[in-house]
């Protein structure tokens, strides 16, 4: 009991918690929880796949500020899965971008979030509401199906959708090429130099 007292502490739930039932508990309360449960099995590296997608906003950053906190305290690893930018710019330290199953861009997130250089990320990014609501943002749309992802066309997986697909992309899937200190890009056309 000393070891669950101790956990859920850790992750800023209080002694009582644990005697309550599930049904008892917030949202935020049940992610300390899930986070705690992990911790217990004294692990390294953890998984978040999606963590704070169905908590409002001022419970997200309490979770977020939580792992971010733990991360430091405990030395832990994530492995971080969202959609949501901001997010992911705010917990991680790498970004690996990926389109279908395939990586189109890997790199310090602080290096990804200034210098983006796969038109799929600029497309992500452009999408990201502006800070202020009279900040012009111009945003990239894309057109063009997804392809299927049992039933992949030659070449590039954004090749349908990126507006500056040419024939050399449609050829063949282009390889990850370092572009700067830790920064790759699985583009052909600006590893050559024709987009930026």
């Amino acid at each position: 009991m000393r070891q669950v007292i101790e956990l859920l502490k850790l992750v800023g739930l209080d002694y009582y918690h644990s005697i309550r039932y599930p049904h008892e508990f917030s949202g935020g309360q049940r992610q300390r929880i899930n986070i705690a449960r992990a911790l217990s099995m004294d692990i390294k590296l953890l998984v978040c796949d999606e963590p704070v997608s169905a908590l409002d906003v001022s419970v997200q950053a309490q979770v977020l500020n939580l792992l971010k906190k733990l991360k430091d305290e405990l030395g832990l690893t994530y492995i971080f899965i969202s959609h949501d930018l901001s997010v992911v710019k705010y917990i991680s330290d790498r970004i690996i971008i990926m389109y279908l199953g395939r990586i189109m861009e890997i790199g310090d997130a602080k290096e990804i979030y200034a210098n983006p250089a796969h038109p799929y990320t600029k497309a992500l990014f452009s999408a990201i509401p502006p800070v202020s609501p009279y900040e012009k943002k111009e945003t990239i749309e894309l057109k063009g199906e997804i392809p299927s992802p049992l039933n992949m066309p030659p070449g590039c997986p954004f090749g349908n959708r990126c507006p500056f697909c040419t024939e050399i992309c449609k050829q063949s899937v282009p390889e990850l090429k370092a572009i700067g200190d830790n920064h790759e890009v699985a583009c052909v056309r600006y590893q050559r130099g024709e987009i930026s």
